[in-house]
């Protein structure tokens, strides 16, 4: 009896550390649509995801910055990601949602084109960014996944927030 209970704690813990490596091969994100283009923040940092609030204007403030708002008693800085990534501005829709994140002890919204669906990318698909990706300012790109036949764009939260 000890040998197959044993042998049964074995197979779990095999099976265990299986799962924690396949865990460690792959970057869960939150990936979000700005335009027609795919992005993702590092989950791990994702606090939340919002519709959009009254975003109070903050004068002087940098252009990408579209003020600040009100989330349960905290005054959080919203970022408009496409004017941050150098993208023409859109006007909100439904779609529109605001990322929270936190990043050591800053708190910081961004707002996207839409939200798609929380991903595994495969650390093995992640490449460098190339030089050129278009119209899009590229700094902000620590690198682009490639998972089946799309592409996403992971961003790097230390140069997007400087």
């Amino acid at each position: 009896m000890d040998n197959i209970n044993e042998t049964l704690l074995r197979k779990q813990a095999e099976k265990k550390r299986e799962k924690e490596q396949r865990d460690e091969e792959t970057l869960k994100v939150v990936s979000f649509k700005i335009g027609e283009e795919h992005f993702a923040f590092d989950i791990v940092m994702v606090r939340e995801i919002n519709r959009m609030l009254d975003i109070t204007r903050v004068p002087k403030a940098k252009n990408f910055v579209d003020g600040v708002i009100n989330l349960r008693g905290r005054v959080i800085p919203v970022l408009n990601m496409r004017k941050r990534i150098g993208l023409n501005h859109k006007d909100y829709d439904n779609d529109t949602k605001i990322i929270v994140i936190e990043k050591g002890k800053k708190t910081i919204g961004f707002i996207v084109d839409s939200v798609s669906e929380v991903l595994k990318i495969p650390k093995s698909t992640i490449e460098p960014p190339p030089s050129i990706m278009g119209e899009m300012d590229t700094e902000y790109i620590s690198g682009v996944g490639k998972l089946k036949e799309r592409l996403i764009a992971l961003i790097d939260l230390d140069k997007l927030i400087l």
